[in-house]
């Protein structure tokens, strides 16, 4: 794991016109300013391009690939990655497009949280041309005077400006002081790593050019032209719900260090409309191509489910391997062309006696399970399931006000893809769950 300095070349490679065509229009929103970034890739100046990420959850998603993978393409130029990890501002809560204060976490949950996703980097950028940096070997060391003079750069009219911040306001919802930091603190992040680009989200867009702003006030000469830094945005990818952004928060994700069978059962869950915007943003597949599918789709030509393969296969394969793509391929025709049980996805897991004697639950208990067994990130989320019909017990399905009959050896489908099997709780164990046999 690299920590600190990158390897860094002395000249980039200039990208020819399709390559630079490719990186500033495929998977991007906006280049602010984008003449700016096309000249300096041009001028083969190396760029230090940072990316700033708040562990909340302990995994990379899918939606912070679409930054990663732009990220490596001018990597593969010669241009060095800095990743921030948020360990400061993560437990304040990103206050980008919430519509209430979140919840703060401890430094003990960030810091579990950090170590889990460090290596995970890896499965996109080039370790050699990456350096990854902690808010804290700065923000540590930190006064009160370090904050107020930071604070006092800004108004609290400017940081109003921010869509969410000024939509709460309107609605008479309530805004915490520390979320109005939060902007400020990612600012003083390019200042700290002399960013010449930072990458994000849409939504990061008012906070990437406070970056640019904090640095033009502090006479640093980063960026492409020595103006302060470029903003590079990249599209919100749509989660699995298929209406709000993958979150971790919100627990609509895909994580790419997920086993190759569930990331594949995931992504034939998106809905139909999703296919076109998660092929642009996570592969590789030519533009020409994405076109045939797109008019394919809307002419009714093909079966979606053929584009959803071909979909699934493509990611599978990119953060595992071809060989792991086609096996879980192979376990979902399986699966749900043949109607069978594929062994080798089923997670076995334990009930506490009381249960299993009763034989028969009221209907909170199920959702209660689900939560338990980490199926699920909410008891709320495992009822939703049930009233939509999304779990099934031994192929029946069950409702929301269903009695619920669990025994050993019963099989629970919850959504497309996940299978769990009730087996015997040990004698003088009394927990309720058992780590999967395979994951």
């Amino acid at each position: 794991m690299r920590e600190g300095k990158a390897t860094v070349a002395s000249r980039a490679r200039i990208p020819d016109d399709e390559t630079l065509r490719r990186i500033t229009t495929r998977a991007v929103a906006e280049i602010v300013p984008h003449q700016e970034f096309e000249d300096a890739l041009r001028s083969g100046r190396t760029l230090r391009l940072k990316m700033g990420f708040d562990p909340t959850k302990p995994v990379i998603t899918l939606g912070w690939a679409v930054g990663l993978r732009k990220l490596r393409q001018l990597q593969d130029l010669g241009h060095t990655v800095v990743v921030i990890i948020g360990d400061w501002t993560a437990r304040i809560g990103d206050p980008s497009g919430a519509s209430q204060t979140r919840p703060m976490l401890t430094a003990e949950e960030v810091q579990a949280n950090s170590e889990a996703i460090l290596r995970q980097f890896y499965k996109v950028l080039d370790e050699s041309r990456t350096e990854i940096r902690r808010q804290s070997e700065w923000f540590d060391g930190f006064s009160l005077t370090d904050v107020v003079r930071l604070a006092a750069r800004f108004t609290v009219a400017q940081v109003l400006q921010r869509d969410d911040f000024a939509q709460r306001y309107a609605g008479h919802k309530p805004i915490g002081l520390h979320e109005l930091l939060y902007p400020l603190l990612q600012a003083y992040d390019s200042v700290a790593v002399e960013a010449d680009v930072e990458f994000g989200g849409t939504d990061q867009k008012f906070n990437n050019l406070m970056g640019r702003e904090l640095q033009r006030m502090l006479g640093q000469r980063a960026g492409p032209a020595g103006d302060g830094q470029a903003v590079f945005l990249v599209p919100l990818l749509v989660g699995l719900d298929g209406q709000q952004k993958m979150s971790q928060s919100l627990g609509n994700y895909i994580a790419i260090d997920d086993p190759p069978h569930e990331m594949y059962g995931k992504l034939m869950s998106i809905p139909d409309a999703l296919m076109i915007d998660y092929f642009e943003l996570l592969t590789d597949v030519p533009d020409e191509e994405l076109a045939y599918i797109r008019r394919s789709l809307e002419e009714r030509t093909v079966n979606p489910m053929e584009h959803k393969m071909r979909l699934a296969r493509e990611i599978v394969t990119q953060f595992h391997s071809r060989e792991a793509a086609r096996e879980a391929e192979e376990g979902f025709v399986r699966t749900f062309r043949k109607r069978e049980t594929p062994e080798e996805t089923v997670r076995e897991v334990m009930i506490p006696p009381a249960l299993m004697e009763a034989g028969e639950a009221m209907p909170d208990v199920l959702p209660n399970l689900l939560k338990t067994w980490g199926v699920v990130p909410s008891v709320s989320e495992g009822r939703r399931l049930l009233r939509q019909g999304a779990v099934e017990i031994n192929g029946e399905k069950v409702g929301a006000k269903t009695l619920v009959k669990l025994r050993s050896g019963a099989t629970i489908r919850v959504g497309k893809h996940r299978f769990l099997r009730i087996v015997d709780l040990p004698a003088g164990r009394h927990g309720a769950d058992k780590q999967p046999r395979s994951q």
